[in-house]
């Protein structure tokens, strides 16, 4: 009786340690795998910081330059990846159907150049010229935006819209639900929200999985 009263005691105390060691999923709030979306960066209701980055021209850009812009269209790209070379000529199209009503797009490269030679700089601004872009291109030196805002892919979209003086995130997530052929869309997200933005709406879907390349970062040491 000694005996079994030792080993059930000893049983107790392991099932005692096994729940603080457990991970608690329910706590944690990470995003399942296949979601990829950033567990740090803006979230949509967060005010996003302005930026001053170079344009392929070697003008500075801030998004305070844009002084009659009602909000705009912040994409995360680059010049290598297939993702982002599917989606050129519809961000071009977003550009030209959203600039004059206020929502201008901007583009930005965020990817290391030493890590991604395809996107360095001169790459950007014959890229630019090739595609007939309308809209900056900037690049993210020293890497200090796309972090900020999240982005964790290329095309990675932040809708922004201004409310008081402040830059507010209202969308992220990809422009639509068909990389491969821009025939076969059916969900327009940023369109969808950008007009429902112009109209006053709701907007109905203000989150999805941003699908593309990883940005490119040299390995931490």
């Amino acid at each position: 009786m000694k005996n079994l009263k030792i080993v059930m005691a000893a049983l107790i105390a392991g099932l005692g340690l096994l729940s603080f060691t457990t991970p608690d999923h329910g706590k944690n709030n990470f995003p399942p795998k296949h979601s990829q979306i950033p567990v740090k960066g803006y979230e949509v209701g967060d005010e996003a910081a302005d930026f001053k980055l170079k344009n392929i021209d070697g003008k500075m850009v801030s998004l305070s330059d844009f002084k009659t812009a009602k909000g705009f269209i912040v994409v995360f790209t680059c010049n290598h990846c297939p993702y982002a070379k599917k989606y050129e000529d519809r961000i071009v199209e977003l550009d030209k159907t959203f600039k004059d009503q206020g929502y201008p797009v901007i583009a930005i490269n965020p990817n290391d150049p030493a890590v991604q030679p395809e996107d360095g700089y001169s790459q950007m601004i014959e890229r630019a010229k090739e595609k007939g872009f309308t809209f900056p291109y900037l690049v993210d030196e020293g890497q200090k935006v796309y972090p900020l805002y999240g982005a964790t892919k290329t095309p990675h979209v932040f809708v922004l819209q201004k409310e008081n003086g402040k830059n507010i995130v209202k969308y992220i997530g990809a422009i639509d639900n068909n990389y491969e052929n821009p025939k076969d869309v059916s969900e327009y997200y940023v369109k969808d929200a950008v007009n429902a933005l112009i109209k006053g709406d709701a907007i109905t879907m203000i989150k999805t999985v941003a699908i593309g390349c990883t940005i490119k970062t040299k390995a931490k040491k």
